[in-house]
């Protein structure tokens, strides 16, 4: 059948061909550059978003700091030493002279794979010590939360007050 062709014919079939493969390169081409414009308007909505939250270092550190650090749960013994040895040095940093810290209980938590321990502070001081503890117990990266807080106010001096603190710190 191609041999009954002629040369004009022949053209004509190439041309057709060609102008098949431009069609099928322009087809794939514009959804091509279809999804290159979508990637860049995701990339810009991207980029607007992290400049949103770019903030210069002052602020950064002001921030930081009222953020909670944490430190992840170790071993019983471990978790239990470092714990101890912080909360003890809040309670000095604070000015309070507590009797020694005991254990109150090691139960479940809500978080798997984690158990909780409870520890007692029993101790007397002025009011604004507890207050200057309180304020300062974000900084222990072992603390998970403050369980119980009594406070009882001594008559005789007012200034004076009987506090009872348990605080908790996950374990392993």
């Amino acid at each position: 059948m191609i041999e009954k062709l002629n040369q004009r014919d022949i053209r004509i079939l190439k041309i057709g061909a060609v102008c098949a493969a431009a069609i099928l390169v322009f087809w794939f081409a514009s959804k091509w550059l279809d999804r290159w414009k979508e990637a860049r308007a995701s990339l810009a909505l991207l980029e607007d978003k992290l400049e949103l939250i770019d903030v210069d270092k002052a602020k950064r550190a002001g921030l930081m700091s009222i953020v909670p650090v944490f430190e992840m749960p170790k071993e019983e013994k471990t978790q239990r030493f470092l714990f101890i040895d912080k909360l003890s040095e809040q309670l000095k940093k604070a000015g309070i002279k507590n009797q020694p810290l005991q254990v109150v209980s090691i139960g479940k938590s809500g978080q798997a794979g984690y158990r909780l321990l409870r520890m007692k502070c029993s101790a007397k001081c002025r009011f604004t010590q507890v207050l200057d503890l309180l304020a300062n117990l974000k900084e222990n990266p072992y603390l998970v939360g403050v369980e119980e807080l009594r406070i009882r106010i001594d008559k005789k001096k007012p200034q004076e007050v009987d506090m009872d603190l348990t605080v908790s710190t996950f374990i392993k």
